[in-house]
């Protein structure tokens, strides 16, 4: 599936969802001996070079996520995302209208990479609506685009390459990738 370029050229501001986009939903929990709780999640590394191919870009990277983790926040700094927006009731729309009005964005500008219905109401208002392979019914219905991968199985790399391509970045940031690693 491809992104027009002009769609491409207008993003400014990427919003990733985590629970199904960045990770394949699934929660590892548990506790230590002394009864500390621990929540654990399986993060893609493709995915996280997708991430950080997009900052290269200079483009603006942020995670907005309905459930409060502390896996979250690690993973996030692990990327240089240096904003991650956590709400345990998944009141995302809220969230975002704020950090558009800091930002002085437009909606037009953000794409966002959800998969469930708490994404859906952001994925109604944003510039690019972009999901993963697995996604819900309702938010099958808004995405203009779709990854051919499943959430938290490199499906934010596919579409971090998808938007590079259209903006005729790819190519660029691959070869500087490749020469900053004496390639």
């Amino acid at each position: 599936m491809q992104i027009p370029e002009a769609t491409a050229r207008r993003i400014r501001l990427i919003v990733l969802d985590v629970d199904g986009v960045m990770t394949d939903g699934g929660l590892y929990i548990g506790a230590t001996p002394d009864g500390v709780a621990i929540e654990l999640k399986r993060f893609d590394v493709q995915d996280g070079l997708g991430v950080r191919m997009l900052r290269n870009a200079g483009l603006d990277v942020v995670i907005v996520s309905g459930r409060v983790s502390e896996a979250t926040k690690l993973r996030a700094a692990e990327l240089g995302v240096r904003e991650v927006f956590q709400d345990a009731g998944a009141r995302k729309l809220p969230i975002l209208n704020r950090l558009l009005a800091e930002k002085q964005m437009e909606w037009t500008e953000v794409a966002l990479m959800g998969d469930d219905l708490a994404d859906l109401s952001p994925l109604r208002k944003v510039g690019l609506a972009a999901t993963v392979a697995n996604c819900v019914p309702e938010v099958c219905r808004v995405a203009a685009w779709r990854s051919s991968r499943r959430g938290g199985r490199g499906a934010v790399r596919e579409f971090a390459e998808a938007l590079l391509r259209a903006r005729g970045e790819w190519t660029g940031l691959v070869d500087d990738y490749c020469r900053e690693r004496g390639g």
